[in-house]
């Protein structure tokens, strides 16, 4: 058992680094071949903070456990918006300027509302992982757009003030890319194996164990690069942070779970996860959006009330699982 929560742990802490040098080269490279700021901050970074659950949730579906997949991607959801939103905000309220991430905003909620829909039958087929593919496709097409937009944007000029903190030789961007997908794959093999074997030990469904400890370990990126933000002063990135992982979760790392495994959904899954990844996702869109023209905004008391939300979820799901 020790071996399996060391295998753990150390694939966690290598998938985080990892995970960094990979976003590091790919948007170096990307901005040598002169990639605008704002398209590097949508389609590359936001797919490299999303590359750990992408991997760990193929894995596990590929070897026959696309319940932790599941619980990867939702409960990452979860995760970014009650506890990462909330720590961050708790540090340093976050203002939400940008009119991209203005426009995100509903479409996340609607991404999350046709999920909530897929899931009420109790199964995510392959037709239904193809169709979660397809409006992620769509969804990419769509950031490709504004991200290829001339007309300034506060995230965009964030996303170029943090671009270039972060200067690599070609080189060694090629080198980081490189390694980082490499060590991005050995550690999700890592850590899937000991998640699966800590639920066969406690005897817990691999969704449960998806949904905790995997689910916070691969939103360890998106901590990081959000604490970071808000230190810089840099909140359109911290909030960008949250619904580009948010949407590439539910539309592509469940997607390409669904590809290769069809997920049977457990009953609970709609009744309580989903339920509570939409009532935040909606509290999200409610805060952040800024009516009358006036900018969004997550208090510190808007952050302890979603840190708050986060403790009683993960408290309720470790009593209905052990009881």
């Amino acid at each position: 058992m020790a071996l399996h929560f060391i295998a753990v742990l150390v694939g966690l802490a290598v998938l985080v680094w990892s995970a960094d040098r990979f976003i590091e080269g790919s948007a170096t490279i990307a901005r040598y071949f002169g990639m605008p700021s704002l398209l590097i901050g949508m389609v590359i970074i936001g797919f490299g903070t999303s590359a750990p659950e992408m991997v760990v949730s193929a894995l596990a579906a590929y070897q026959g456990n696309p319940g932790l997949g599941l619980g990867n991607a939702y409960g990452s959801n979860i995760s970014n918006i009650a506890l990462i939103l909330g720590v961050t905000a708790l540090i340093s309220p976050i203002a939400v300027h940008s009119q991209v991430l203005r426009k995100e905003l509903p479409i996340l909620t609607a991404v999350t509302a046709a999920a909530a829909w897929q899931l009420q039958d109790g199964a995510v087929t392959r037709v239904e992982a193809i169709v979660l593919l397809f409006l992620f496709g769509v969804v990419m097409a769509w950031n490709i757009r504004q991200g290829m937009k001339k007309q300034p944007d506060t995230l965009g000029r964030e996303i170029e003030q943090s671009l270039e903190v972060k200067t690599l030789p070609m080189s060694k961007a090629v080198f980081s890319l490189i390694a980082g997908l490499v060590l991005l794959i050995a550690s999700s093999r890592l850590l899937v194996w000991g998640a699966v074997e800590i639920a066969l030990a406690f005897g817990v469904s691999d969704l449960v164990i998806g949904l905790t400890i995997v689910a916070v370990g691969t939103s360890l990126p998106e901590l990081a690069s959000s604490l970071a933000a808000v230190r810089r002063n840099e909140h359109d990135i911290a909030i960008g942070n949250v619904l580009g992982s948010n949407l590439f979760n539910t539309l592509a790392v469940v997607g390409i779970a669904g590809v290769i495994q069809p997920i049977a959904v457990d009953a609970k899954v709609f009744s309580r996860d989903v339920v509570v990844m939409a009532v935040l996702t909606i509290s999200l869109f409610a805060i952040c959006y800024g009516f009358r023209g006036r900018p969004g905004r997550i208090t510190r008391l808007e952050g302890s009330l979603l840190l708050l939300s986060y403790i009683g979820y993960i408290t309720y799901l470790v009593i209905t699982t052990f009881s």
